[in-house]
């Protein structure tokens, strides 16, 4: 198949909740993640930069993407080069050397009743 999407994306709303409801399992914990599909033949090497309101962007955080394969990338799991923050506003840009489609969730299980949003990413020309 033909590799589809753009090598850059951006995702301007993020923020993980520091609290859930929750916590001993681990499907329900509140997070974020990047659904990243690679649809081309060659694997995606992908950087993921954060931006914040009030101190410089941490990362990148690096992922490889297989060929022909799709990543969920939790956002609370990023920890290389350093912990990603939970209770903070941030945003997010990924890049890749290849098409790639991106697609944002979000699952906050402070509550009870537990709220999932998931949107587009912004693909950059």
């Amino acid at each position: 198949m033909e590799a589809i999407g753009r090598t850059r994306w951006v995702i301007p709303e993020g923020y993980i909740p520091a609290e859930s409801m929750v916590n001993a399992n681990e499907e329900l914990l509140s997070h974020e993640a990047a659904c990243i599909l690679n649809t081309g033949d060659q694997d995606a090497s992908v950087t993921i930069t954060i931006f914040f309101t009030d101190r410089e962007p941490a990362g990148p955080y690096r992922e490889t993407v297989g060929a022909r394969r799709t990543k969920h990338v939790r956002f609370n799991n990023l920890s290389d080069p350093e912990q990603m923050p939970l209770g903070i506003p941030y945003a997010s840009v990924i890049e890749s050397d290849v098409p790639i489609v991106v697609q944002h969730t979000r699952l906050d299980s402070r509550a009870a009743e537990i709220a999932l949003l998931s949107t587009m990413a912004y693909p950059v020309e």
